[in-house]
């Protein structure tokens, strides 16, 4: 019987270093949220490990002194505004770039990789300026344009795979029994597209939500979505309730993961990063 070498030390503290970095991070990120959720049910927090007493108000008072009703709605005023014209315009183009061949169509791909590979501020400023020109600065139908540039890209790139992954023989034998264009991709391809549309136009929606610089450049006191909302209350001058302002931060991180576990329900991974092979040709 042959006995497995043990990994040599150098390797075996390398995985415990990662390990503990991996750990360290973790728990972190878990305290900082779970300071921020006790306190907004504390009445009190100064010097002990738990606040004095505990209290719901202070998210009543968040609602009221935020307007987070108006802020709510125009929140998912935008998003499914920029969830609706990505999946009007984005998937009929990920058909497309995944069934033509046609010159140039490496710099399309490469223009559709832009807008998430540059930062947003790099294109949101010049973008910003056109939009004020033509009038639709600090207006709802702007902050959903602004934000629709990197969205599309987005629905378009996780798309292709998916259309991908669907035999053209389909189609083919679909359209050998009459089928029109409109026909086919109605009751044919819809239908196999369904679970990534879903998966792409989930992600868009929960990217949006999280969406800050776009939104805060173009919109205005009417215009704000939720996250906008929640950096205005904790950079405006005066004097206000911490408590009041990590309720309205509870609010925005509830609204997100709610979406977000949401979306994790619909996506595969492996679809959106690997191209799954054909079955031969029989």
């Amino acid at each position: 019987m042959i006995r497995q070498a043990s990994p040599p030390f150098s390797q075996r503290l390398w995985t415990a270093a990662v390990w503990a970095l991996t750990i360290f991070f973790i728990v972190n990120l878990l305290a900082v949220i779970a300071t921020v959720v006790v306190n907004s049910f504390s009445t009190r927090w100064l010097g002990t490990w738990l606040p004095q007493g505990w209290t719901t108000r202070w998210y009543g008072s968040a609602w009221d002194e935020f307007q987070l009703g108006g802020v709510l709605v125009v929140t998912f005023e935008v998003v499914f505004g920029v969830v609706l014209l990505s999946a009007i315009l984005g998937i009929p183009a990920a058909y497309a770039l995944a069934r033509r061949d046609f010159p140039g169509k490496k710099l399309v791909m490469l223009l559709f990789l832009l807008p998430l590979l540059v930062p947003p501020v790099t294109y949101g400023i010049p973008l910003t300026t056109v939009l004020y020109k033509v009038g639709l600065g600090s207006t709802l139908v702007g902050v959903i344009i602004a934000n629709l540039v990197p969205a599309l890209p987005f629905v378009i790139l996780v798309m292709i795979p998916f259309v991908e992954q669907i035999d053209p023989r389909m189609e083919a034998a679909a359209r050998v029994f009459g089928a029109r264009t409109g026909s086919v991709f109605r009751h044919v391809l819809i239908p196999l597209l369904l679970p990534g549309a879903l998966a792409a136009l989930l992600l868009v929606l929960v990217r949006t939500i999280a969406m800050f610089e776009l939104t805060f450049l173009i919109a205005g006191s009417d215009s704000q979505t939720l996250v906008v909302s929640l950096y205005a209350a904790v950079t405006a001058s005066g004097v206000r309730a911490p408590q009041s302002v990590d309720a309205m931060a509870v609010i925005y991180m509830l609204s997100t993961l709610i979406w977000l576990i949401i979306a994790l329900r619909f996506v595969n991974p492996t679809q959106m990063v690997t191209r799954a092979k054909r079955s031969p040709a029989t």
